[in-house]
């Protein structure tokens, strides 16, 4: 788990509160005791604020289960969240099916382990590595939900005449609030993206144009990764802030950002 240990000046402090235009302020998000004097009238106690930023360093993408069930309301409470998301020109494109059907669960599963065998052929030298990754939870997880962009998309102009991907941003948005939700109640969800979208259209009957984007594994656990699952196999790991906050232009203000995290300390739980 990667967080930011703040150690600078409260004058420092104080700046990144007030805003100083400065994209490295944004290290100092951590620190949230030291804004009070700029608090805004719409924030949130200091335990909610907390509570989102736990949620957010916390979520993982869990591939290991426990059978128990999922209360159906709680699993209805994490579609509300993610019907709260943001969409571009409110076209709310999302859809989500709950797989009941334990054959077509099973063949959900089938089509996956097809699709690693060939994801595993196409990683050339990384082949024997990837095999050894568990990337999906489809037969032990509680809950399996296809989610997948409606059909007829092409009718929504607003905001995608020249991004018309913006459909799938939107989408992700949802699956986003809906992993959090989960996560706030310490209910597990693994996002699958393994697989042919024609052949899941086909094994779920979604109308032509639609798009699958994401197979969720939604279930109890016996404890969440104390770090994503990729980064803890060694597959890859977090990025400095400073690889990807720029000022102004591509690949700019390095400098400050990095001036900013080493007066912070910036640390990872897990060894070297």
């Amino acid at each position: 788990m990667f967080f930011v240990e703040s150690s600078v000046m409260r004058d420092d402090q104080n700046n990144a509160c007030h805003g100083t235009g400065k994209v490295a302020d944004i290290a100092n998000i951590a620190d949230l005791s030291l804004c009070h004097d700029a608090a805004s009238s719409h924030q949130y106690s200091d335990s909610e604020i907390q509570g989102v930023y736990r949620a957010i360093r916390e979520r993982r993408d869990m591939r290991h289960f426990q059978t128990r069930p999922v209360d159906p309301q709680q699993l209805l409470r994490f579609i509300e969240a993610a019907h709260q998301a943001p969409s571009v020109g409110y076209m709310q494109p999302w859809r989500f099916i709950r797989i009941v059907n334990k054959e077509l669960r099973q063949r959900l599963y089938e089509h996956v382990n097809e699709e690693r065998i060939l994801t595993s052929e196409a990683l050339g030298k990384r082949s024997d590595e990837f095999m050894q990754l568990k990337v999906e939870g489809i037969l032990s997880c509680a809950e399996v939900l296809v989610v997948g962009l409606v059909d007829k998309r092409e009718n929504y102009i607003f905001g995608r005449r020249t991004m018309p991907e913006m459909d799938l941003a939107s989408a992700s948005c949802a699956i986003q609030n809906f992993w959090l939700a989960a996560r706030a109640e310490g209910v597990g969800v693994g996002w699958v993206s393994m697989f042919d979208p024609a052949q899941i259209r086909s094994l779920c009957n979604m109308p032509e144009g639609s798009q699958p984007i994401a197979l969720l594994c939604v279930g109890h656990v016996e404890a969440f990764y104390p770090a994503p699952m990729l980064e803890m196999e060694g597959w890859d790991k977090r990025r400095l802030l400073s690889d990807i906050v720029f000022e102004d232009s591509w690949g700019n203000g390095k400098e400050s950002v990095n001036d900013i995290v080493g007066k912070s300390r910036l640390k990872s739980e897990l060894p070297e």
